[in-house]
């Protein structure tokens, strides 16, 4: 039986609700994006999973702050000040552009309004959020299930994360690409990554790939893969690293996408889940350190030490 902390996710059924779910996180990333102070690789505009959904977590507004919520639960876009006032927008199908209208509205009715650069990150559409009345889709059943996936996959990725004494960063969600994130970081510096994604500032991409990375996460598909799927990625990507061997075996290297990518079914009907993930985590993880030729001693939390703090 499979368990319902893996629902189903057909891309088909729901790529509508995503395109618009997509511009919607984006629009509530920007207002995080325009409140944080500067972090190394960008890692101050991303959400994180909450209880019920994602969260900015806390902004500051001048001697004060507030944080913007998505509950997939309630359906509602929750807005919080230091105040102790609480605002919520109705998720619904309604188009991008009333989306924004209802967010900025949100805000002026607190005092903390805060403008943000209108037109979509990383996506080949370029209609500002306030024009765009295209994308308006929303059905509460896929958006729970993918905030249902999102938080499985955020448990297993913390997991993962916490067996690395090197650099890591936090498990978060990025906006820009809809895809939720960990990535381990050898400590060397890397070339300069050649750049070129859509809407995206080459010098964003380059501060973000600074250093030898290991990354890894879930994405809910695209045009390229029309299916969810968990990738695998080093940067820059050592010699050999395409043939190395990968766990499961329904974990394969995608030549276009440059990464392994294992499809989410694979995972959601798995006998073990958690397992299956985990074992796609570490193969291609140790691929890329070994091939790339990292300190793994020096990185690396040992067995001992799991097993003497409770954790192994």
């Amino acid at each position: 039986m499979i368990s319902p902390a893996w629902p189903d996710l057909p891309y088909e059924a729901w790529k509508d609700t995503y395109a618009t779910l997509h511009l919607w996180t984006q629009i509530v990333g920007k207002i995080r994006l325009a409140q944080m102070p500067w972090q190394n690789h960008t890692w101050q505009v991303t959400l994180y999973a909450s209880a019920t959904g994602l969260t900015t977590g806390r902004m500051p507004y001048g001697d004060q702050g507030f944080e913007l919520e998505f509950d997939f639960v309630a359906h509602e876009l929750v807005v919080r000040t230091s105040r102790g006032e609480r605002r919520a927008l109705a998720l619904g199908p309604m188009s991008v552009a009333r989306f924004y209208d209802g967010v900025m509205a949100t805000l002026a009715a607190v005092g903390m309004t805060v403008p943000i650069h209108r037109k979509p990150s990383e996506v080949e559409n370029s209609i500002p959020f306030d024009e765009d009345d295209i994308h308006r889709s929303y059905d509460r059943d896929y958006a729970a299930r993918w905030c249902r996936i999102v938080h499985s996959v955020a448990d297993i990725l913390g997991r993962f994360r916490s067996r690395y004494y090197g650099k890591v960063s936090p498990v978060h969600f990025f906006w820009g690409a809809f895809d939720l994130a960990v990535t381990r970081f050898s400590g060397r510096t890397a070339p300069p990554h050649p750049g070129g994604i859509p809407n995206l500032p080459d010098r964003v991409t380059r501060d973000a790939y600074s250093h030898e990375v290991s990354s890894a996460g879930f994405w809910p598909g695209g045009p390229a893969a029309p299916y969810p799927l968990f990738y695998s990625y080093a940067y820059p990507e050592p010699a050999g690293f395409a043939g190395a061997n990968a766990f499961p075996s329904a974990a394969r290297y995608d030549a276009t996408m440059r990464e392994f990518i294992l499809p989410y079914d694979d995972v959601r009907k798995a006998d073990n889940p958690e397992a299956a993930l985990v074992a796609f985590l570490e193969s291609t993880y140790v691929a890329a350190a070994d091939l790339g030729l990292w300190d793994r001693r020096a990185l690396e939390v040992s067995p001992e030490t799991l097993r003497a703090v409770g954790a192994g």
